[in-house]
């Protein structure tokens, strides 16, 4: 892709994962930081829930997950597999969503197909599977 103006280069993938909507843990802060110290705090209306979804897009620093779009800012934990890597362990959080599917035209004027679903940040994934990840980037968009 080379007109694509994203920071992390990206591999397109059809993957199937089933996304699991999980809670931010409580941390326990000194009180002079409490005092001043603000955090973002995520969604929980769907926690422990499951949904289907496709990794369509992959990125070391996240993933597009084609599927439910889940609410901004939930955090979540899925599993795919990686080719030539096997199964990669994923948290994160939703960042951007798709509400519905559409088109938009391409440079050639053909129609693109965007799927409904969602952006994922990863928050913790494996080195060794980072590292595949930016190997496997590297590969397809040579």
């Amino acid at each position: 892709m080379s007109d694509d103006k994203r920071r992390a280069t990206r591999v397109a993938l059809n993957v199937p994962t089933v996304i699991e909507v999980i809670e931010q843990p409580q941390i326990q802060m000194h009180p002079n930081l409490e005092a001043v110290y603000e955090r973002v705090q995520p969604n929980n209306e769907s926690v422990g829930q499951k949904f289907p979804g496709a990794v369509r897009d992959l990125s070391t620093n996240g993933a597009f997950i084609a599927g439910e779009p889940l609410p901004l800012l939930s955090r979540v934990s899925f599993v795919f597999e990686l080719q030539d890597f096997g199964s990669v362990t994923v948290y994160g959080w939703t960042l951007w969503r798709r509400g519905s599917d559409c088109e938009i035209p391409r440079a050639d004027g053909a129609a693109a197909l965007l799927p409904r679903g969602f952006g994922v940040l990863f928050e913790a994934i494996p080195l060794d599977a980072r590292i595949a990840i930016h190997k496997l980037v590297t590969r397809m968009s040579s």
